[in-house]
């Protein structure tokens, strides 16, 4: 971890010196033939101030116009030295969830299971509210529904009740009506039948045909 942290803060500046490295063109040491001798080049990777960033290769924060002559390997170093540390952490972050209950003290083993205990019961109790919530607002839906039920019959006994007054209003004045109808017709009768009878005492002749 303490590599980790280092590489999290900076990336430092390495530099390695120039060293002459000697190619002898044959295996024999002889003194006379003359040696090649190349150098190699060093590299030194700038400082870098945050390494929490991700760096573009192509635009480094340090280079104002890039060239052709750009070299990344600073920047690709970075970049690959922040993946792992990012990799490192989240790595860590797993191991610390599960290190306690398996490689723990006792202690720490005793409070990762009280600490599922608590998660538990705080699960049942938040269900049981649940349960108790739906409960109640099924118990609020059947009131709902009754009291609709009973507001629907009462409508439909007052309807029937009005339909019922309605129909004994017109049975009762139609009896009436015809009532009066046969009254009328049997003193349209007997009147006629009265004046028959005068007509017949002054003349027998039965003109209407209706005395045999």
């Amino acid at each position: 971890m303490c590599c980790d942290s280092v590489h999290l803060n900076l990336i430092t500046a390495a530099a390695i010196a120039s060293t002459p490295v000697c190619f002898p063109w044959d295996a024999a040491p002889t003194p006379v033939r003359p040696s090649r001798c190349l150098v190699v080049t060093p590299m030194t990777f700038p400082i870098i101030s945050d390494s929490a960033l991700i760096l573009n290769p192509l635009h480094p924060p340090w280079v104002h116009k890039p060239t052709v002559s750009l070299e990344t390997p600073a920047v690709h170093h970075h970049n690959h030295q922040r993946t792992l540390i990012l990799q490192r952490r989240e790595h860590y972050k797993c191991h610390q969830v599960w290190r306690k209950p398996f490689y723990g003290t006792s202690s720490e083993r005793e409070e990762y299971r009280k600490e599922l205990r608590e998660q538990l019961k705080r699960q049942m109790e938040e269900k049981c509210a649940t349960l108790k919530l739906q409960l109640a607002g099924k118990a609020k839906e059947a009131e709902n529904a009754c009291e609709v039920d009973r507001l629907a019959l009462s409508g439909d006994r007052e309807r029937i009740v009005t339909h019922r007054k309605s129909m004994t209003a017109y049975r009762d004045e139609n009896k009436r009506l015809m009532e009066q109808s046969w009254r009328d017709r049997a003193l349209t009768r007997s009147q006629e039948a009265l004046k028959e009878r005068e007509l017949l005492c002054l003349n027998p002749i039965n003109w209407s045909g209706t005395l045999k």
